[in-house]
């Protein structure tokens, strides 16, 4: 990269930033700092909760996850997130918001207990850090194949932590907010030049067609269809019979001839899986869910879902076919930067040199990766702060104390999300795949259950306990049977596609056997409301401000149902019929 370019990456993230730090000033309450006072309007919630949903981890990780799974993961964001938007604000958060609660986790104490509660918080950190180092390791890629840092390309990325760590502390959700909707205009315009050279480079729809096909028979379809099976080679021609017997314990079939175990999944059960993954980061992730209770009245937040989904629909394909074009582009991933396939977007990036545009493109990489780097340090520091901290250790402080344990919190959980990066070597998407199914999804269930069921409270404690248990023996299913050849589950159960259905299953149908035996709660029941402390003033001190009107016209009142229909129909069609 050139001077020119560096000039261009610090004036764009660096205006932004202390535009951020600026808007810091008018913060005076954790109603401020957690939640901007409610006083967010709808098209900069939808802004917000979209730049916080792409971060670099999209352009580049899942990149790397579609140079090898093709548009099937389109479905994840078509109709899992875009889906999950609707159905967290016009279903899940409206009786949340009402109740002025701060976090989704407060929910899960008022419907199944403080336990519950805790559990959920513990969860999202452990999730959302994960992203957090995926982040990081993008940046860390992007950097270092670009720039040609090599290993000191990580102080560098830490740098970067810690700068989005300063103005998040200073500004809370009022700041991030704002930088996110500017953030957002850098890394759309700067992903569309990009696209665009990469697409004209290999020659459009045609050329990548021909290409793959060109590769490997059959490999278009495959990549360019949704409703393809899922299929996965695994070269065992060098291992010995004991070994190969293992490894079947977990599905898949042997071609004694070719030396290889083929592992195929259903294009339908693959397609439901990826609707899973989405629905769940829109319900249980609370960087979402923190963005739609700061909006100034249920009708800017259910408004919101139209822009933010709009926005998903069409940066999807253009964000993501980058991994489907450097398929075409470099089919054989051992001559990619690292020899994998998470190095893909930067090797595209890195081949056009031209002064000012490999320093906008990087310069969109990292408005992306700040605009996801300060939402979940948020998240977290409020989930921490009041599911964690206020409910269990430090009850009747004033409001001034927890404004700053959650400042303070900030950098600590953006750094600590380092810790993940040794674990993420073998494909970033994969390994956030497997841990979403084995632990999110059973939040998931929990809220879903909470809100459209009758369960008793004490299912949810059970039923979370029962999924994630199932999650925890599926990821462990593998080494089991390859180190002590005993198969733990069944072959359909050890799927990592199939284990986004059974943890649902496998939760609601404990919640379900708990409450025949213990009975039904009342519809709509919230069984827990904060008596003392700065858990109940906070929530009161919400309930105080006012809230702009729904609408004043019927048209006006049902135009945010209208809008959501349309997008996640728009999802539906793109996914089950364009592309299919």
């Amino acid at each position: 990269m050139t001077v020119f370019d560096w000039l261009i990456v610090i004036l764009l993230n660096g205006s932004i930033i202390a535009y951020g730090i600026f808007l810091s000033r008018g913060v005076q309450s954790s109603a401020d700092w957690f939640l901007a006072g409610r006083s967010l309007p709808w098209w900069l919630v939808g802004v917000s909760m979209y730049a916080t949903a792409i971060d670099s981890s999209d352009l580049v990780a899942d990149s790397g996850g579609t140079y090898t799974l093709g548009l099937s993961f389109f479905v994840s964001n078509w109709v899992g997130v875009v889906g999950g938007w609707a159905l967290a604000a016009f279903v899940v958060f409206p009786p949340i918001y009402r109740a002025g609660m701060y976090t989704n986790a407060e929910y899960l104490e008022a419907r199944f207990g403080p336990a519950v509660r805790v559990i959920c918080a513990l969860i999202q950190v452990q999730y959302r850090t994960l992203v957090l180092a995926i982040i990081g390791t993008t940046l860390y890629l992007t950097l270092s194949i670009v720039c040609g840092w090599g290993n000191a390309t990580w102080w560098a990325v830490a740098a970067i932590a810690a700068l989005a760590s300063v103005y998040t502390a200073l500004g809370g959700l009022r700041s991030v907010a704002v930088t996110d909707s500017l953030q957002f205009v850098v890394m759309t315009v700067a992903g569309l030049i990009i696209w665009v050279l990469v697409w004209n480079q290999v020659g459009g729809w045609d050329g990548i067609t021909q290409r793959l096909n060109d590769h490997e028979t059959g490999l278009a379809d495959q990549l360019l269809h949704v409703g393809h099976d899922n299929i996965e080679f695994e070269d065992v021609s060098d291992a010995a019979p004991v070994t190969i017997e293992r490894k079947l314990l977990t599905g898949g079939s042997y071609d004694a001839e070719a030396g290889v175990i083929t592992r195929r999944t259903p294009a339908w059960l693959v397609a439901m899986a990826f609707v899973v993954v989405g629905v769940s980061y829109s319900v249980v992730n609370h960087t979402q869910a923190m963005r739609m209770f700061a909006s100034r009245s249920e009708w800017d937040m259910k408004m919101s879902v139209s822009v933010a989904g709009a926005a998903m629909l069409v940066m999807t394909f253009f964000n993501l076919t980058m991994g489907v074009m450097g398929r075409a582009l470099f089919p054989d991933s051992h001559v990619l930067p690292q020899q994998t396939t998470d190095a893909i977007y930067p090797h595209l990036v890195s081949q056009f040199t031209e002064a000012g545009l490999t320093g906008f493109v990087v310069a969109g990489v990292l408005a992306a990766s700040f605009s996801t780097f300060d939402s979940i340090g948020s998240t977290l520091s409020a989930l921490l702060t009041r599911d964690v901290y206020a409910r269990l250790f430090v009850r009747d402080r004033d409001d001034h104390h927890y404004l700053r344990v959650g400042q303070w919190l900030t950098p600590v959980i953006i750094g600590g999300s380092f810790l993940y990066v040794p674990f993420l070597k073998g494909g970033m998407l994969l390994f956030y795949l497997d841990l979403t199914s084995a632990f999110v999804v059973p939040l998931l269930t929990l809220f879903l259950m909470g809100v459209l069921t009758r369960v008793h409270r004490r299912a949810g404690l059970i039923g979370i306990l029962a999924g994630a248990g199932y999650g925890a023996m599926r990821l462990l299913a593998g080494h089991v049977a390859e180190n002590w050849g005993i198969a733990i589950l069944p072959r359909l159960m050890a799927d990592p596609f199939a284990a986004y259905v059974f943890s649902i299953l496998i939760t609601a149908g404990t919640m379900v056997v708990v409450s025949l035996f213990a009975g039904w709660e009342p519809r709509g029941a919230l069984l827990h409301e904060e008596k003392t402390g700065w858990l109940r003033s906070s929530q009161q001190e919400l309930r105080r401000i006012e809230t702009t009107p729904e609408g004043p016209t019927r048209l006006a009142s049902s135009l945010p149902a209208i809008l959501a229909v349309l997008a996640v129909a728009t999802g539906g069609m793109l996914s089950f019929f364009v592309f299919w």
